[in-house]
């Protein structure tokens, strides 16, 4: 097997993805090699020392950073927000294609040096985020052209407007083709995976407006451009912060909200909904019989189950819906914003049913010192209480999904059982044993 922390792996990885992929991945390079011959001219002087002087001040930001960027890099492995837009920007906006492609290039160039490579990044999506910036490069630099080039003076209104469109089609660009590079490689992925949070979004916004502020001065009063320094490297620091937050409240075995973060999320939004006289649920999993497979396989192979069962709850739940490990082999959702009444018992149940099947569903493969084999069987048993019907609170609706989850365990195992105070779910099916 290839070691993926190999260079060699790490490079070879993009043959090893469906071929639809590696025919967006190559079409999107191919596409920025050719924008970039296209408008391909003879640079003078002048351009080539700014594109030297955005060059060192990218690669200084980067030194500075490092250590900040690493640690971002491994605590949010999924993220292709990055902080030095604000040089790729400025380069798009002041300089001609071909030197503005050559700052990009030296630019993650630096970055795969010294911090993408050592968190482990493969090869192939550090070159198809280089071709999306480059690609976004060029669109930017087409509209601040088509507006007169950038703002000679307060009075220049269209300059002003075409430095915001291109902003907006910078992120655009860029966004659509990473988007469309995640969706042909996951199956069904949610929204977020595929255009990232809100947060992120309006960091990578704040990040492109300083370089367009980086352009405008450099074009006047070139000294000016290190003040941008210092707010980027707190942007650094801040950005950490909130990503080594996100890691405390996670479960390191499942990806999942850990049980003081689930209940502090699940808490704030039923206080919401009872407020605002909505519904919501509360599911409880317990898998089955889990200690026979710590006992029969290992605990390793135990946390590979974990983590398999983890998927699947994500992927068995609605988009909105807050999902957290509770302990051992504990798992607990809530679902906020159901139907009132019995239109939302059914959604409850139907979700519950969904997640069931799909845990009772699992091959999990794991490796063990006898060699690699397939964990099937693995079921789980849950245990549903609605919001308001069972409780006006997280507690005692939890405490009412505890006592259906009981129920379930009694009646046979991988099954759903619905809270006394819910509404009766018809065609309960029967109890399956787990094997």
């Amino acid at each position: 097997m290839d070691d993926p922390s190999s260079p060699d792996a790490r490079g070879w990885a993009l043959w090893k993805l469906p071929a639809k992929v590696v025919t967006v991945v190559l079409a999107v390079e191919a596409g920025a090699m050719a924008l970039v011959v296209a408008r391909a001219s003879v640079p003078t002087l002048p351009d080539v020392g700014l594109a030297a002087f955005l060059a060192t001040l990218s690669v200084v930001h980067t030194e500075l950073a490092t250590g900040i960027e690493r640690a971002r890099r491994r605590a949010a492995e999924t993220s292709y927000f990055d902080l030095s837009s604000v040089w790729t920007f400025a380069a798009a906006l002041l300089l001609p294609p071909l030197l503005a492609a050559a700052v990009i290039g030296v630019v993650y160039l630096h970055l795969w040096q010294r911090v993408w490579r050592p968190a482990r990044v493969p090869l192939y999506r550090h070159v198809y985020t280089t071709a999306t910036v480059l690609l976004a490069a060029g669109v930017a630099r087409g509209v601040v052209q088509a507006a007169g080039g950038l703002p000679s003076g307060p009075e220049d209104v269209i300059g002003v407007v075409g430095v915001g469109l291109a902003v907006l089609l910078y992120v655009l660009v860029n966004t659509v083709l990473v988007a469309a590079a995640i969706a042909f490689t996951r199956d069904r992925p949610a929204s977020r995976d595929l255009i990232g949070r809100w947060d992120d979004n309006a960091l990578e916004v704040a990040t492109i407006c300083m370089g367009a502020l980086a352009a405008v001065a450099l074009g006047s009063t070139p000294g000016l451009v290190a003040l941008v320094l210092p707010p980027i490297l707190v942007l650094h620091r801040a950005v950490l912060v909130r990503q080594l937050e996100e890691e405390a409240s996670t479960d390191s075995k499942t990806g999942l909200l850990n049980a003081a973060a689930w209940q502090t999320e699940a808490s704030r939004t039923v206080r919401r909904l009872h407020r605002s006289g909505g519904s919501a649920a509360v599911l409880i999993l317990d898998l089955d019989h889990f200690k026979m497979v710590n006992d029969a396989y290992g605990h390793l192979a135990g946390d590979v189950v974990l983590a398999a069962v983890a998927a699947e709850l994500r992927a068995g739940v609605r988009e909105p819906d807050i999902v957290g490990r509770f302990g051992g082999e504990e798992f607990v959702v809530l679902l906020p914003d159901l139907a009132n009444g019995a239109a939302g018992q059914g959604q409850m149940y139907e979700v519950a049913e969904r997640v069931r099947k799909r845990v009772a569903a699992l091959d999990v493969a794991v490796r063990t010192p006898d060699g690699g084999l397939t964990i099937t069987g693995v079921t789980v048993s849950v245990g549903a209480a609605a919001v308001p019907g069972d409780g006006t609170t997280l507690e005692q609706v939890m405490k009412a999904a505890d006592v259906a989850l009981y129920a379930a365990k009694r009646d046979g195992r991988n099954v759903v059982r619905v809270a006394a105070g819910g509404l009766p779910i018809p065609d309960i099916p029967a109890p399956r044993q787990a094997s």
